[in-house]
Order: structure tokens, then C-alpha cells, then sequence
């Protein structure tokens, strides 16, 4: 087994998302390292600072540039970061026009606004996918919402209701959920530009020009001063993470619930089979969707624990940071996968169209 399950050749068919994966890979990132640093140049031209000819060279070098990924990981070693030796790389590369690269920024500036540019593909890929969700949950609601169930409070029998009224359970706290995404997305896809110790000064007064100039420039919004220690925008989007986890292992363990032998109100195609018992059909996409959930759930104590920044930067807080947002990422698009899967493969919910019964049963 390797360290993570996420991208381990046995166990990433259930638990990996390769678009999430694709989005954090390294040659990605530095890809994302190269366009800020772009976007950089080109605020600083606008401002006056880099002569129109440097900043033509400078952009069309980094269009192109791809470092050396084995002596940024001993740059990694050494620094504690890999921008100290990807901005001595990128500067070797400008040649006569070194002095304007990286002009002024430090390395978290480059950084965070990459993680912000790999945010804005990661929100894309969720909201679509919630999107197919709810519209698989209500096209299920359409062919099976007449049917009726046991209701149950505490895992025993309560009073009967329909299927529909189980689904619709499932379907709003992701559709509040979307719409929390929509307004949490302006408060995580911004620049991050404050320079050594982010505060915007140099660049002879121009340091909010430049911002706004990279947010433009990338897609991104200006939230008007740096983020350096200021993290509580990814701490809810760590918490909307979880949620969304939440609510998809709240699913996968009412389906599980529902296809238990002797309860059966509900049918799936497929199913895990067992080693030693060949009568048993597992409901492996229900029990996974459990597992992400706590497992994002576990990780949202620790990524708190990232949001305390002491003083202007800080390294440790920062490095836990990296170890638990991309894989909260990966889990959460896990989640989103196993969910349209396991809704996919649903073939009958409930045991006939009915109406609901009075009283207790």
C-alpha cells in the first residue's frame, strides 16, 4: 500500500479522481508558477517599472520554461519551499533582463496565487459535478418518488413515507451547499500579492496597481491587501469540503441501510462480491462514500490547526497546509465520483406506489 490511498496503483480506482490529481500534479503547478510570474511581469509593465522590450522577453520565455524539476526539489530541501530556487531558474533563463523578474514578490505571492488558479479548475469540476448529481437525484424522484418505505428515527421503524421523501433529504443540503460555493468562490479565486512581508509597499507605490492588474490578468479577484497570514477563506472552504463529503456519506449510508438482506427497499446493478461468501453483493460505493466523509471530517481538525500564521509568515503552519487541502480535494472528488456512480446504479428504490400510512407501525 503507498501513503496515500488517493494515488496508490491498487487502491486509486476507488478512491482517486484523476481531474483533482491532474490539477495539483507538480508540472502543473510550476505550469501555474510560470503564468503568475507572467501576469507579475506585465502589472509591472503597466506600472512602469519593466520596459516594454524586458517584459515581451520575459513573458515569452516563461510561456515555454520548464524547470528542473529534480534541482527544485533540492532547492525544496534547502529552502523549505520550492520558489527560492524556480525564481533563480527563471531569472537564469531572462538573462540580460534578470533584474525585472520576479520583481519585488516573494515566494508565497507566487505560491497562494497558484493554489488559487488550481482552486478555480477545482470549483469547476465540483460545481459541475454537484450539478449532474441533483439532476440524477431528481430524475430518480421522478421514476421512483411514489414508492413507499419505512421510515425510520434511530435505525428503528417509525411511520411509512414515500421515496421521494427520503430523496429530497438527499438533495438539499447539495444544493445549499452549491449555492454556498458560489458565494465562497470570491473569497478563495484571489491574488495573492503583498511582497516580504505583505505589506504592498515598493514597486515605487504601484503594489495595488500591480494586484489588481495580476488579478485581471488571471481570472482572479483582488481582495485588496495580501493573505499571507490571513487564511480563514480556505479554512470554510475546508469546511465546505467536508460538508459536501457529509452529505454525499449520508446517501451512501441510507442506500447501504436500504440494502440490507430482509430490509431490501432498494435494488443496485453490480455490487462487491466476497472472498469466501458468494451469496453476499457489498455495497462497496455506499460504504465508500462513508469513508471520504470521515475521512474529511478528520482532516478539517487538522487543517484548523494550519490557520494560526504567526506574525507575518509562517513556515509550519503554511507546510501543513499543503499536506491537507489538496488531499481534502481528492477526497471530496472522490465522494462526488462514487456518488454519481452509486446513484447510476440504482434500479429500484422502494416496493410499490402506494399511500402513506397513518400511525405507527
Amino acid at each position: 500500500m503507498s501513503i496515500s490511498v488517493f494515488q496508490d496503483p491498487l487502491l486509486s480506482g476507488l478512491f482517486g479522481d484523476p481531474d483533482v490529481a491532474a490539477a495539483f500534479a507538480a508540472a502543473r503547478t510550476v505550469e501555474r508558477y510560470n503564468q503568475v510570474e507572467i501576469a507579475l511581469t506585465r502589472g509591472a509593465e503597466a506600472s512602469g517599472l519593466v520596459p516594454k522590450a524586458a517584459a515581451d522577453a520575459i513573458c515569452a520565455m516563461l510561456a515555454d520554461f520548464t524547470p528542473d524539476m529534480a534541482a527544485l526539489a533540492a532547492g525544496t530541501m534547502k529552502d523549505g519551499l520550492p520558489l527560492p530556487a524556480y525564481a533563480a531558474a527563471i531569472k537564469a533563463a531572462a538573462g540580460d533582463n534578470a533584474r525585472y523578474v520576479h520583481l519585488g514578490s516573494t515566494s508565497q505571492d507566487i505560491m497562494d496565487t497558484a493554489l488559487a488558479l488550481t482552486l478555480v479548475e477545482i470549483n469547476n469540476i465540483f460545481d459541475a459535478r454537484l450539478v449532474e448529481i441533483v439532476a440524477r437525484l431528481q430524475t430518480l424522484a421522478k421514476a421512483h418518488g411514489r414508492r413507499v418505505i419505512m421510515g425510520r428515527t434511530r435505525m428503528q421503524a417509525a411511520l411509512s413515507i414515500t421515496v421521494a421523501d427520503r430523496i429530497r433529504e438527499w438533495q438539499l443540503p447539495l444544493e445549499r451547499q452549491r449555492d454556498r460555493l458560489v458565494r465562497l468562490r470570491p473569497r478563495i479565486e484571489i491574488v495573492q500579492f503583498g511582497g516580504p512581508v505583505g505589506t504592498r509597499r515598493g514597486w515605487n507605490g504601484n503594489g495595488d496597481a500591480i494586484a489588481t492588474h495580476m488579478a485581471g490578468t488571471l481570472g482572479l479577484s483582488d481582495p485588496g491587501a495580501s493573505w499571507h497570514t490571513a487564511r480563514d477563506g480556505l479554512g470554510v472552504y475546508a469546511g465546505w469540503l467536508a460538508q459536501i463529503s457529509a452529505a454525499l456519506g449520508k446517501i451512501g449510508e441510507d442506500v447501504a441501510l436500504m440494502a440490507q438482506q430482509g430490509i431490501g427497499e432498494i435494488r443496485l446493478a453490480g455490487g462487491g462480491g466476497s472472498s469466501a461468501m458468494a451469496h453476499k453483493k457489498n455495497p462497496i460505493d455506499g460504504e465508500l462514500l462513508v469513508t471520504l466523509a470521515r475521512f474529511n471530517a478528520a482532516q478539517l481538525g487538522g487543517f484548523a490547526q494550519s490557520l494560526m500564521h504567526e506574525q507575518e509568515r509562517s513556515g509550519a503552519s503554511w507546510a501543513l497546509e499543503w499536506m491537507i487541502l489538496p488531499q481534502m480535494c481528492a477526497a471530496c472528488g472522490a465522494s462526488l465520483l462514487t456518488a454519481t456512480r452509486l446513484l447510476s446504479a440504482i434500479e429500484q428504490m422502494g416496493a410499490s406506489e402506494g399511500t402513506i400510512l397513518d400511525g405507527a407501525t
